[in-house]
Parts: structure tokens; sequence; C-alpha cells
């Protein structure tokens, strides 16, 4: 049996065809049921439904053979615990810093920089040999700037049109994202001709598309 953990929202509605082309279908609608794992009609699979900054932690640990995540969670949660064999082009964006337009400009002291990306966010900025104050948010980003909480936001950005309605603009790409199938270690080992099939399946699905 393999388990397989999908974020839900955007990532979960883009999967389940991928998934369907692999002969993997649930058996009930993830999107109107209250369940969490479903059984499908391929009885050697089955789905977890959860959310997408917990399915790196839930492949790593053995609770999901498989995962599909965006690169932006599997960045920051760092390390290299799970192997990420394959890109499935699906669910794509942008993670960027943005801002007002002159915003990194502050002169001799730290830029502050709100954002859920912290480990990210941090690595980007030190890579340019700049040390920045953060500051953790779960959601309404673009407010931080606005309010003067933050000089500048880093996150994902997709059409742009929520910047653009918060007089903000996207200021300077930190990673190009989309989602990565991701698989347990042991479960590469101990499940490797059910794993590997799997994975020639989407990938044949995804350069098809």
């Amino acid at each position: 049996m393999l388990s397989i953990a999908v974020s839900k929202g955007r990532i979960l509605k883009d999967t389940l065809p991928l998934l369907a082309a692999a002969g993997i279908e649930p058996v009930e609608d993830p999107h109107t049921s209250r369940k969490l794992i479903f059984e499908t009609h391929r009885g050697d699979a089955k789905l977890i439904v959860i959310r997408a900054s917990d399915v790196p932690t839930f492949v790593e640990h053995g609770a999901a053979d498989i995962g599909i995540a965006g690169k932006d969670v599997l960045m920051e949660h760092g390390g290299d615990a799970v192997y990420e064999p394959l890109d499935l082009n699906i669910a794509r964006c942008r993670l960027m810093v943005a801002g007002r337009p002159g915003c990194l400009d502050v002169g001799q002291r730290r830029l502050r920089v709100a954002t859920k990306y912290v480990e990210t966010t941090r690595r980007f900025f030190a890579a340019q040999g700049r040390q920045v104050e953060l500051i953790k948010l779960y959601g309404s980003m673009e407010l931080a700037p606005l309010v003067g909480l933050a000089d500048c936001i880093v996150d994902l950005v997709d059409t742009g049109n929520t910047l653009r309605a918060n007089g903000l603009e996207p200021l300077e790409p930190v990673a190009e994202i989309s989602s990565r199938l991701i698989v347990n270690k042991t479960a590469m080992k101990m499940k490797h001709a059910a794993v590997q099939r799997l994975i020639d399946q989407l990938a044949q699905v995804t350069a098809d598309a």
C-alpha cells in the first residue's frame, strides 16, 4: 500500500488529474468530504490530505510514503531528509521580495522583512551579505509595509494583482516555485517497485501535459 500526502487547495486541485492519469482516483471527492484519508479505486494506494507545510514532515517520518508539495514549502523545511525525484510543473508561481519602490534602501539599519518563509528569506539575504530583521506572519502579508510593520515582504506571487491593489510591486526574485514529488527514503528502498512505477507514470503524464 502506498500512502500519498497531498496539501489542500490549489495543489490538490492540480494534482488529482495527474494521479487520475496514473490510475489513482479517490473513492470520495476530497474537495467536499471532511475525511483526511481517502481510499482510491486503485487498491494499493491511498491519499492523505493535510496542510501544505506538514507534507514534508509526514514524508520524512514515514507517515506517508510519497508527498506532493510546493518548492516553497520544501525550501523552508530544509535538509535532505526526503528524495525529490520529480518536478510536476503544476501550481507554478514565484517567491519574491516585494514592497514599495525604494523600500530596500534603508541606510545603515537592518532591513525589516515580513514573511512566513523565515529560513528561506534569511538564507536569501545572507547570500547577499545582508543581515535582516525578520518578522514572521502567517497571512495578509501585503499589509505589513502599509502599516509600518516591515519595509518589505517575501511572499508567493502569481498574477501580482494583490500587490498592485495595495501599492506594492515585485522587486527581487527569490525562487521559481512549482509542486514537486517527494519520497520517503525508506519507502524508496522497501517499496521501490511501486514507488518507481508511480514516479515513471507521473513523469510521463507531466511530459505529455
